[in-house]
């Protein structure tokens, strides 16, 4: 193996002689003591004592005044500001009322009209029959006042005057005079209209023909037709019925214009006139005339009541017994009269007003039972008591019991199959 030789000794003088080390003192150098108390701190300025909140305005306290500045010369003052408009505030939203059950509505719509708007039925043609004996002894009277005044011109002009009915003033005339009714209002007239178009468009009329007429009534639920245009109402009606039962109303009414009962008993009651008024004059004549022979004598009184009975016997073999027919008509026209109110009923009900006609029937009669109750009250505070009805005025009744006229609606008030 190989070994490392030692390295050659230097022979450079500067090594030759080892140089001697410094020599350092002994102990160390003696350095200043330093303070045994470290020192205090630098001392910071104070900062101020924490004054007092600032006092605030008392809200309830008056307000000052604020100061009053100077105003600028006239020459150099600022044009005035015109008022600005206030923005609208719209209308909160609120919730509509409920409409009534027997609410319709009344919005305009095509309306088809009928060719034949009018006809006379069978309750028209009866009324008319039932006035022939009227009339027929009207004639008679007639003829009799015209031959000693007039002649036989009398005679047809009382036969043309019957033309009167459907003559518009001279039913302007009737309603005033004879019905006590009046034009209705603008106001009265805006709530009216709406609701005669929408029944005149069902029944498929003119609304035009016929004109409205109020009657100034706020106790009593009633309506008339008359003549050949009248239709009205009393404002009791016009301002508590909702406007589907105020339509059911106008609707039986123009039910008696359709089938011709207004204008039939207007005829029949003009032509009768005359017999009528003939009637009374004979009948006060008779009563005082047995009056005075009573007055007088007994035997008197006798031999005037036995002529009166001849005249009469007389007369009704003459005329054929027709006398006796003029004194039954009044029952026979009060029948056919409760017959055309149940035909009335039937063409509102078939217009789709069967329940509105039948709810005003409900209320028509409630306030009549009220009426015979406070009647029967004040009749017994008074110790009496009130009469029956009797059998002759239940004959002589013009309209139908409320009972009667609900039976008769009883067909279009139940629901109708599914087709």
């Amino acid at each position: 193996m190989t070994t490392t030789p030692n390295p050659p000794e230097s022979t450079d003088p500067r090594t030759a002689a080892e140089p001697t080390p410094p020599q350092y003192p002994e102990q160390p150098p003696a350095y200043p003591a330093g303070p045994t108390q470290p020192p205090a701190p630098p001392a910071y300025p104070a900062y101020p004592a924490r004054s007092a909140p600032p006092a605030y305005p008392d809200p309830t306290a008056q307000t000052p005044p604020p100061p009053a500045y100077p105003q600028p010369p006239a020459q150099h003052a600022a044009p005035p500001v015109p008022p600005q408009p206030q923005p609208a505030i719209p209308p909160q939203p609120t919730t509509p009322a409920p409409l009534h059950a027997h609410h319709i509505s009344t919005d305009q719509r095509r309306v088809y009209l009928k060719a034949h708007q009018r006809h006379t039925d069978a309750t028209a043609f009866g009324t008319l029959l039932l006035y022939l004996p009227h009339l027929l002894s009207s004639l008679l009277v007639v003829s009799l006042v015209s031959l000693v005044s007039v002649g036989g011109l009398g005679i047809l002009a009382w036969l043309l005057s019957g033309l009167l009915v459907i003559h518009r003033p001279t039913e302007e005339v009737i309603a005033r005079r004879m019905l006590g009714l009046r034009h209705p209002t603008q106001e009265e007239f805006a709530r009216l209209a709406p609701v005669w178009q929408e029944v005149a468009a069902r029944a498929g009329v003119d609304a035009q023909n016929y004109q409205l007429w109020i009657e100034e009534n706020d106790t009593d639920l009633n309506a008339v037709a008359a003549a050949g245009h009248i239709v009205g109402v009393t404002t009791f009606a016009l301002n508590r019925l909702p406007n589907g039962e105020l339509a059911a109303v106008l609707a039986h009414e123009l039910g008696h214009h359709v089938g011709g009962h207004a204008w039939a008993s207007l005829l029949g009651y003009w032509y009768a006139l005359p017999a009528r008024l003939a009637y009374r004059v004979i009948r006060f004549l008779a009563l005082v005339t047995l009056r005075v022979a009573a007055f007088f004598s007994v035997l008197g009184f006798l031999v005037i009541a036995l002529f009166l009975g001849l005249f009469a016997f007389a007369t009704l073999t003459t005329l054929y017994g027709l006398p006796l027919l003029i004194l039954a008509a009044p029952y026979a026209l009060a029948a056919v009269g409760r017959r055309a109110e149940l035909r009335a009923d039937q063409h509102a009900a078939a217009l789709g007003f069967a329940p509105m006609l039948a709810s005003v029937l409900h209320q028509m009669y409630g306030a009549d039972q009220a009426a015979k109750q406070q009647a029967a009250l004040a009749a017994r505070a008074a110790g009496t008591r009130l009469p029956k009805e009797s059998a002759i005025a239940k004959l002589l009744a013009t309209h139908p019991d409320h009972h009667t006229r609900l039976h008769h609606l009883q067909p279009w008030l139940q629901p109708q199959p599914p087709r």
